[in-house]
């Protein structure tokens, strides 16, 4: 059977300035995007940080924060510098919990379209 060699999380956001914005402040860099003839701004985006990437696209409904039904699991060299980084840029992650999954800890940051970023150590 051929080896899957990435699984890239698509997401449908409402505003792609705020969302490009939000991704970038948390530690991605965007590396491609696309803005159709006659439009100011980009539909599309493709965001990276290290290995790991995301795709958004502007959304053609509204976003319904309460119906996200998926979580992304981040994961970081070190929790709790992340999460101090995160609350110095301005962000209100949620506090860090132990779980025996995550011995190091984890903890939640809400994304503008109300997807939920689970950041965690590897």
């Amino acid at each position: 059977m051929e080896p899957i060699r990435a699984l890239v999380p698509f997401v449908h956001v409402a505003d792609m300035e705020v969302s490009m914005d939000f991704y970038q402040r948390i530690g991605f860099e965007v590396k491609n995007t696309h803005t159709p003839d006659g439009e100011t701004l980009p539909v599309w985006a493709y965001l990276v940080s290290d290995r790991a990437q995301i795709m958004i696209a502007k959304a053609s409904a509204p976003i319904i924060a309460g119906e996200q039904a998926v979580f992304f699991y981040v994961y970081v060299d070190d929790v709790q510098a992340k999460h101090a980084e995160l609350t110095a840029n301005g962000f209100a992650p949620a506090p860090i919990k132990i779980q025996f999954w995550a011995p190091q800890g984890e903890f939640r940051l809400m994304d503008p379209d109300g997807y939920l970023l689970m950041i965690t150590h590897t």
